[in-house]
C-alpha cells in the first residue's frame, strides 16, 4: 500500500480545529456523536424484541393450552365412557361383577390421587365403587344419561349421570391434584395459572402469583367437549417497562464508553496484554503448553512473569495429564475385560442349565430348570444393558431392560404356555443395583402369575411418581387377583423372595387383591 505523505500535515490541520476547546467538551461531542445512534438503535431494538417476545410467549401459551386441554379431555372422556358403560350394564343386571371390575380397573390408577366413583341404585343401594364426599344422590331428579359436571371448590370435578329409565345413577370425583397433574403441559417451563370453568363456576387448578403491579397476562381458553367444561390458562406476557429500562441503562452505557476512552492508556498497557494472556489460558487444553512467544510479546514485566508462571503450571499439568491418560486407558481395558468375562460366564451358565434341562425326564424338573434359567437371563439382561451404557455412565434404561426381559421370558416359556406380556414403560434411568432388583422382582411376579394361570396376560407399567426422584412400577394380571392358588404360591415360594427384593429397593410392595396388581416405587437417576 502506498504511503500518504500529506497525512502528517492533515493531522496538524485537524488538530488546529478546536485546539482551544476544553478536553471535556471535545470528549462530550465525540461521545455524543458516537453514542446517539447507538441509543436510538437500542430503543428500536428493545421495542422490537419486546414485541417479538410477546408474540412468542402467546404462541407458547397457545400450544401449551391446546396440549393441556386435549390431554384433560381425553382422560375425562375415557373415564366417563367407562363409567357410563358400567352404569348401563349394572342397570340391566345389578350383579354384573365383571362390569364393576372393569370400572374399578379404570379408576385404579387415579385412586392414588383421590379419584373416586360410585354406582348406586335409585334406593341408595351401592352397586359398585364407594361413597365419597360430594357424590350425587338419588334425590336429584335432573340426572339424565348425559353426563353433567359440578365444580366443587377446593375438592375437584364431579361428573354425574343416570341410567336410561332412572333405575340407577353414577357419580365420579376427580380431585384438583389429579386434574392439575393430567393437564400439566410438557416442555412448558414458565409459571402459569390453570382454571377449569363451567359457565360462571370456576375451579382453580394452578395459581399464578402477581410478580409486579405492571405485569401483563395472556389468557387462552379451550373447550373440553364434555359437559360444557372449558380449561383456561394464563401466563405472564412480556414486561411493559422496557422503555424505562432503556432510559435507565442509556446513561450507564454513555458512562462506560467515556470511562473506556479515559482509560485508553491503561487498556493498551495492561488490559490488552491481560486479555491476550487470559485468552491463551482459556484456550489451554490439558496436555498442552502455553506458547512462549505469547509470553515474550507482553509489554509489562509483571505480566510476563505471570505468563511464565502459567507456562510452568501448564507444563506440570501436561506431565500429569499424560500419566492420567495412560492409567485411564489401562483401566478401561481392564473394565472391558471384566465385563466381557462376566458376560461369557453368564452365557456358559445359561448354556449349562439349558443342556441339563434337555436331559431332564420329569416335567417338574424341566420347569425348575426353566425357572432358574429365566433368573439367570434376567441378570444377563441387566449386565448387557449396563455394559452398553458404561461409557456414558447415565444409568440403565428400564424400557430396554424390561423389554428384553419380557422377550426372553416369552421365548423360554414352556410348550403349551400362552403367557402374554404388555409393557408401558416411561423412558427412565436407574442404577445397576435397582435394575437387578427390578428384573428379579418382575421374574418372580411373572412366575407367580404363570403358576396360577399358564395363559396369564400381564401388563407391566412404569410411570412417574409424586417424588421426582422415583417412579412407580406396576404389574397387573387377572391371575394375580386374590385366590387360594395365589395365596399358596406367595406363602410357599414367592412371597419371601418378593419381600426381600422390595427391601432391596427400599420401598413397600403393595398388592391390590381386587385388580390383581403389584405396585412398588423405585429410585431413578434421570430420564432418557
Amino acid at each position: 500500500m502506498a504511503k500518504d505523505v500529506s497525512l502528517p500535515g492533515a493531522r496538524h490541520d485537524r488538530a488546529g480545529i478546536g485546539a482551544h476547546w476544553p478536553t471535556g467538551a471535545k470528549l462530550f461531542l465525540i461521545l455524543s456523536a458516537a453514542l446517539l445512534p447507538l441509543a436510538l438503535f437500542a430503543v428500536y431494538a428493545t421495542l422490537q424484541t419486546t414485541r417479538v417476545a410477546a408474540q412468542e410467549a402467546r404462541a407458547r401459551l397457545r400450544v401449551a393450552s391446546a396440549e393441556a386441554s386435549r390431554t384433560l379431555a381425553i382422560e375425562l372422556v375415557g373415564d366417563t365412557r367407562a363409567l357410563g358403560a358400567a352404569l348401563k350394564a349394572l342397570a340391566r343386571d345389578p350383579n354384573d361383577s365383571p362390569s364393576c371390575a372393569r370400572a374399578q380397573g379404570v379408576f385404579a390408577q387415579q385412586a392414588a390421587t383421590g379419584a373416586r366413583f360410585l354406582i348406586a341404585a335409585r334406593d341408595g343401594r351401592v352397586l359398585c365403587g364407594g361413597a365419597f364426599d360430594g357424590m350425587a344422590t338419588a334425590r336429584r331428579p335432573e340426572l339424565t344419561s348425559t353426563p353433567t359436571a359440578r365444580l366443587l371448590p377446593g375438592k375437584g370435578l364431579a361428573i354425574d349421570m343416570a341410567a336410561p329409565g332412572g333405575s340407577s345413577y353414577a357419580s365420579a370425583l376427580f380431585p384438583v391434584d389429579f386434574l392439575h397433574a393430567i393437564s400439566r403441559p410438557s416442555g412448558f417451563g414458565q409459571p402459569y395459572a390453570a382454571t377449569l370453568t363451567d359457565g360462571d363456576a370456576a375451579l382453580s387448578l394452578a395459581e399464578l402469583e402477581t410478580a409486579s403491579p405492571l405485569e401483563r397476562r395472556d389468557t387462552i381458553r379451550n373447550d373440553l367437549g364434555i359437559a360444557g367444561l372449558s380449561l383456561e390458562m394464563q401466563a405472564r406476557g412480556a414486561p411493559i417497562s422496557s422503555p424505562t429500562i432503556v432510559a435507565l441503562m442509556l446513561p450507564l452505557m454513555m458512562w462506560a464508553a467515556a470511562a473506556s476512552i479515559a482509560w485508553l492508556v491503561v487498556d493498551h498497557l495492561l488490559i490488552r496484554p491481560l486479555r491476550a494472556l487470559r485468552q491463551s489460558v482459556a484456550t489451554y487444553a490439558p496436555g498442552e503448553e502455553i506458547d512462549a512467544r505469547i509470553v515474550r510479546g507482553l509489554p509489562a514485566q509483571e505480566i510476563r512473569e505471570l505468563g511464565d508462571t502459567f507456562r510452568a503450571i501448564s507444563r506440570t499439568v501436561a506431565i500429569h495429564e499424560a500419566g492420567l491418560a495412560e492409567g485411564l486407558v489401562k483401566q478401561q481395558k481392564l473394565t472391558r475385560e471384566v465385563h466381557h468375562r462376566v458376560k461369557n460366564n453368564l452365557q456358559v451358565i445359561s448354556s449349562l442349565i439349558n443342556f441339563h434341562a434337555r436331559g431332564a425326564v420329569s416335567a417338574e424338573a424341566i420347569r425348575a430348570y426353566a425357572s432358574i434359567q429365566r433368573r439367570v437371563d434376567a441378570l444377563a439382561v441387566v449386565h448387557r444393558n449396563h455394559f452398553a451404557e458404561m461409557e456414558e455412565n447415565r444409568g440403565l434404561g428400564l424400557r430396554s431392560v424390561i423389554g428384553e426381559l419380557a422377550s426372553n421370558i416369552r421365548a423360554t416359556a414352556p410348550e403349551g404356555s400362552s403367557i402374554g406380556i404388555t409393557i408401558d414403560i416411561d423412558p427412565v434411568l436407574v442404577s445397576q443395583d435397582t435394575a437387578v432388583a427390578v428384573a428379579f422382582l418382575l421374574t418372580e411376579a411373572i412366575e407367580l402369575a404363570s403358576s396360577v394361570d399358564p395363559a396369564a396376560q400381564l401388563r407391566i407399567a412404569v410411570k412417574p411418581a409424586e417424588d421426582p426422584a422415583r417412579a412407580v412400577l406396576r404389574i397387573t394380571a387377572r391371575a394375580l387377583v386374590e385366590s387360594d392358588v395365589l395365596r399358596e404360591g406367595m406363602t410357599r415360594r414367592y412371597g419371601r423372595v418378593m419381600d426381600g427384593l422390595a427391601r432391596q429397593l427400599r420401598a413397600p410392595l403393595h398388592h391390590d387383591p381386587l385388580s390383581g396388581a403389584f405396585e412398588i416405587t423405585v429410585a431413578i437417576t434421570g430420564r432418557e
